[in-house]
């Protein structure tokens, strides 16, 4: 048998350990009795305690950067122990991964002091946990957040935050207070729906044992950067009905949101857009109609329209084809958005080679002078292949009692008048 001193293992032990440090939490402060290899990079001889557990249970070590102060109300629970304590904790150090142990031995409970050991694994304990990492790196990515809730008790246990660590973190906190503290991180339009969702008599009344929800909003990430969310609530299913215990998740929807958004965006458009020259179509343009009456009856605001209609349009057509017809219209609304800019005007097309504009904040003066402006340009513009052309116009005002069909009416009355007037001109009603 062979037999070892206790100085000769203490000292074997210590040789292997590549960092020992003293800790106070309750002093926020350690004191670093050993500091060698990758450690001594970032970690220094002595310091706050809450900023030692940042770099090493949030992954910065190495870096400038901090996470966002809403989520500093985890840090403090973090660096409690209330026993012995082994973690394994993922570190980059210049560029490179490295695994870490970490050691808690409490030396006085009482008083929150500690002894912990940090020591680098090898190569084959960093490539086992990579493999590790691919297996479930897809729910820690989708699930940022979860906990386990005792309404009855008002508590929360079981804490996770995987932005964090992938470890339960040693956290007590009542319910009730922490609803009030991760408000905060919710987008302020979303505060209101998330206290509703989240209060105990909510949760009481509207879920049955087993039965989950959930309600997505916008949500503080590590870094300070709102993201969407799906905030998930279900009920554990125990002997008694009076049992109120519920799992919390939080799931990130970030990206499919986005491209959710985006599509619905693309879909918006395509049924609110004339699809040739890319200004409203005619149902949009008439919601846009209904939409300024409303606000002439509101804000007593000022609204004109203007009708425009290429002359002899079907000429062109039939000496040119539908090709450089379609040219033309998207040449000739092109002529018009440009003379329109900076002002309130919508645009639309009604049908064919005829465009309507619902003017905001002018009355009739003023758009006849836009009108005959844009009339003018296009009669001496030269327009490819065709040479040129002319336009007439309808000018309307809209007042308060107007309905759509009774504004348009007069609209298009305003226009036949330009036409029936030799085309070339402009006309109001």
């Amino acid at each position: 048998m062979i037999i070892y001193s206790d100085s000769e293992i203490n000292k074997v032990l210590y040789e292997n350990i590549d960092a020992v440090l003293v800790v106070s939490s309750k002093d926020d402060s350690y004191r670093a009795l050993k500091i060698s290899r990758i450690f001594s990079k970032f970690i220094a001889e002595e310091g706050s305690y809450k900023d030692l557990i940042e770099k090493l249970m949030f992954h910065m070590n190495d870096s400038n950067s901090k996470i966002t102060e809403d989520y500093q109300i985890f840090l403090p629970k973090m660096g409690e122990f209330n026993g012995r304590n082994s973690r394994k904790l993922n570190v980059e150090i210049d560029g490179e991964k490295q695994v870490i142990q970490m050691l808690v031995y409490p030396i006085d409970k009482s008083e929150g002091d500690y002894v912990i050991l940090l020591f680098e694994l090898d190569k084959s304990e960093l490539e086992r946990d990579v493999v590790m990492e691919k297996k479930v790196k897809t729910i820690q990515e989708t699930y940022l957040f979860s906990m386990y809730v005792d309404l009855n008790n008002d508590s929360v246990s079981s804490i996770n935050v995987s932005e964090i660590s992938n470890d339960d973190m040693h956290y007590t906190v009542k319910y009730s207070e922490w609803r009030m503290m991760i408000v905060n991180m919710i987008w302020p339009e979303d505060q209101e729906l998330f206290l509703k969702k989240t209060d105990p008599s909510y949760l009481k009344d509207n879920l049955k044992p087993s039965k989950t929800f959930s309600f997505d909003c916008q949500m503080k990430n590590l870094e300070g950067n709102y993201i969407w969310v799906k905030l998930i609530f279900g009920r554990t299913d125990t002997t008694s009905d009076q049992d109120f215990r519920f799992v919390f998740m939080v799931q990130d929807i970030h990206d499919d949101s986005l491209k959710l958004f985006n599509e619905l965006k693309k879909f918006e458009t395509l049924a609110s857009h004339d699809s040739l020259t890319g200004v409203f179509n005619h149902g949009r343009i008439e919601t846009e109609l209904s939409n300024a009456i409303e606000q002439i009856n509101i804000n007593n605001r000022q609204v004109s329209l203007m009708m425009f209609d290429i002359d002899f349009f079907k000429k062109i057509n039939d000496t040119y084809g539908h090709a450089v017809g379609d040219d033309i219209l998207k040449e000739f609304v092109g002529t018009i958005k440009e003379k329109l800019a900076g002002h309130d005007i919508k645009i639309g097309r009604w049908g064919g080679e005829e465009f309507v504009c619902v003017c905001y904040d002018f009355g009739l003066n003023e758009i006849q002078k836009i009108a005959e402006e844009i009339r003018l340009y296009i009669s001496n513009k030269v327009f490819e292949i065709i040479g040129s052309m002319t336009c007439s116009v309808g000018l309307a005002t809209v007042g308060k009692n107007d309905s759509v069909k009774e504004a348009f009416i007069r609209l298009d009355e305003a226009l036949y008048k330009a036409k029936a007037s030799g085309r070339n001109c402009i006309s109001f009603n």
